[in-house]
């Protein structure tokens, strides 16, 4: 098998530096492009210019900024309620996995998830009841 059909993962180690994991439990130090020196020496004033100068990442717009919404820490929100993952899994009606891994930062809630975390956060006894209300109206008929 040669290494171009193995899968590898990357991965930071404590020194900042990263490193390639092969399926064999290998790992390969990533040689980085980035001269860290040169880095480090710049005023901010020359970081902001190399940042408004980067086409490959333009400065967003005011309209694009005020459109913007945060996404909800899930962890946060859960610790503020006094949850055990398992308890806010079952209480929100949010598989396990996909609790973990939006804690994680593996996965990121999007659409009606961010929405229902937004409520959750703001009102999870509303949340609550009506999930509650969906379960008895099942149950009923």
């Amino acid at each position: 098998m040669s290494e171009r059909d193995t899968t590898s993962v990357r991965r930071r180690r404590p020194d900042g530096g990263i490193e390639r994991v092969r399926a064999d439990g290998t790992a390969v130090q990533v040689e980085s492009r980035t001269d860290w020196a040169r880095l480090a020496a710049m005023t901010e004033p020359e970081i902001e210019a190399n940042a408004e100068g980067d086409p490959d990442n333009p400065l967003l717009t005011e309209d694009e900024l005020a459109r913007l919404r945060p996404v909800p820490d899930v962890k946060a929100i859960r610790e503020r309620l006094r949850l055990t993952q398992e308890q806010f899994a079952a209480r929100f009606a949010v598989p396990l996995g996909t609790l973990r891994d939006w804690e994680r930062g593996t996965r990121t809630p999007t659409g009606p998830a961010r929405t229902l975390l937004r409520v959750i956060d703001h009102n999870p006894d509303a949340v609550t009841d009506a999930l509650e209300g969906a379960k008895r109206e099942r149950l009923a008929g």
